[in-house]
C-alpha cells in the first residue's frame, strides 16, 4: 500500500521537472520540494528556514519552496538521487555518507584533521572545486556547505583509550567510520541518526563518535551516560539544487538564490560554532557526564588519523595528495 511519503514523492518526480519550465515559459511560480534528515530543531534545519524564507522573498513571489524535514519526505541515502532525478529540486546531506560515490566526499571524516571551525573552513574552501566538478557531473550544483560540531565520544562508561573500542557494538554512518572501527577492532554497524534510540536501546550499538547536536536531536541522555569531546572529526553538510531546476528560473533570481546561498554559510558556521558550546551543555543539564579525554586516547586517536591520513590519499590519488598538501600549508 502507498503511504504518504510516497503519494508525495511520486508526484514531485512527475509534476517538478515539467512544472520548471512551464513555470519559466509562462512567468507562473515555480513550486519546488527541499528535503533534508534533520529535525526542526537542529542548527542546519534551522538555517535552511532562513535560507528558503530569503529566495522566497527575493524571488517576489516567482518561486515556492516546501521544506520536508526529518527525512519525512525522503531517508537521507536517497536525497541526493532525488535531487538528481527531479523528485526534489533542493536537498540537503551529509557529504561523508555519500563517499563510496567518490573519495572527495569524505576528506573532513579523516580523523584530527579539522579540530576547530577555523580549520574547517580552510579544508571546506579547498575541498569546494572538486565537489562542484563531481555534482556538476552529475546534474547538480552545489550552494553552501556547513559543518558540524567536532564529533565525540558516547557510550555506557568513561573509555581512557582507544583500545577500550574493541569489541564493542560501534554505530557508523560513513564508510570513514566504519573504517575507524575496524582499525581499532571495534564491530561497527551502520545505523541513521533517526534510529539511534532504537539501536542503542536493542544492544544494536553500544558506542558511537558523533557530534554532540547529533547527541541531543536524538536524546543521547536516554541511551547513553558519558559524552567525551574529542576533537575527532567536522564533516559537513550540503545543500544542492538540481541544475535544471536553477536553469529555469530567470537569471536575476538564480543570483539571488546564490546570494541567499553564501549567508547561509556564513550564518551556518556561527550557529555550529553556538551548538557546539550550548550542545554540550545540554547533554550535561540532562544527566550526562562530560568528560574530558585522556591523553593516552588522543595518542591513540592521532595514531589512526596518521593511518586513515595515508590510506585516503592512496585512494584519492594525485587530487587528494594535492588537497591535504594544500590544506597543511594554508
Amino acid at each position: 500500500m502507498l503511504n504518504r511519503r510516497h503519494i508525495i514523492a511520486a508526484g514531485a518526480a512527475l509534476a517538478a521537472p515539467a512544472f520548471a519550465r512551464g513555470a519559466a515559459a509562462q512567468g507562473a511560480a515555480a513550486r519546488w520540494q527541499m528535503a533534508t534528515p534533520y529535525p526542526d530543531g537542529n542548527f542546519h534545519t534551522r538555517n535552511i528556514r532562513s535560507f528558503v524564507e530569503e529566495i522566497q522573498a527575493a524571488s517576489g513571489g516567482r518561486l515556492a519552496v516546501q521544506l520536508h524535514t526529518g527525512a519525512s519526505l525522503l531517508p537521507m541515502p536517497q536525497i541526493k538521487r532525488g535531487v538528481q532525478t527531479g523528485q526534489v529540486q533542493l536537498g540537503e546531506i551529509l557529504l561523508a555518507a555519500y563517499s563510496n560515490e567518490d573519495v572527495f566526499f569524505d576528506a573532513d571524516s579523516i580523523p584530527q584533521l579539522v579540530s576547530n571551525l577555523a580549520e574547517a573552513k580552510k579544508l571546506a574552501d579547498l575541498q569546494r572545486p572538486y565537489i562542484e566538478a563531481r555534482l556538476a557531473r552529475q546534474g547538480l550544483s552545489l550552494l553552501y556547505m556547513v559543518p558540524w560540531p567536532p564529533a565525540g565520544l558516547y557510550a555506557q562508561q568513561p573509555i581512557t583509550s582507544i583500545e577500550g573500542l574493541r569489541g564493542l557494538r560501534f554505530r557508523t554512518f560513513s564508510p570513514a567510520t566504519n573504517r575507524f572501527a575496524a582499525i581499532v577492532g571495534a564491530q561497527p554497524t551502520l545505523v541513521q541518526a533517526a534510529e539511534l534510540a532504537q539501536a542503542f536501546a536493542t544492544g544494536v550499538a553500544q558506542a558511537q563518535i558523533t557530534s554532540a547536536q547529533t547527541g541531543v536531536d536524538t536524546s543521547s541522555w536516554d541511551y547513553a551516560r558519558v559524552f567525551t569531546p574529542l576533537g575527532f572529526t567536522m564533516t559537513k553538510n550540503a545543500v544542492m539544487v538540481s541544475r535544471r531546476a536553477m536553469e529555469a528560473l530567470p537569471a536575476g533570481l538564480q543570483q539571488d538564490i546564490r546570494a541567499a546561498a553564501a549567508r547561509a554559510e556564513v550564518r551556518g558556521y556561527e550557529l555550529a560554532g553556538e551548538s557546539q558550546v550550548n550542545s554540550e551543555r545540554t547533554l550535561a543539564q540532562r544527566g550526562m557526564q562530560v568528560i574530558p579525554p585522556t591523553a593516552e586516547f588522543m595518542e591513540g586517536l592521532r595514531r589512526v588519523s596518521t593511518q586513515m591520513t595515508s590510506e585516503w590519499v592512496a585512494r584519492a590519488g594525485d587530487d587528494g595528495r594535492a588537497l591535504i598538501e594544500a590544506y597543511r600549508r594554508a
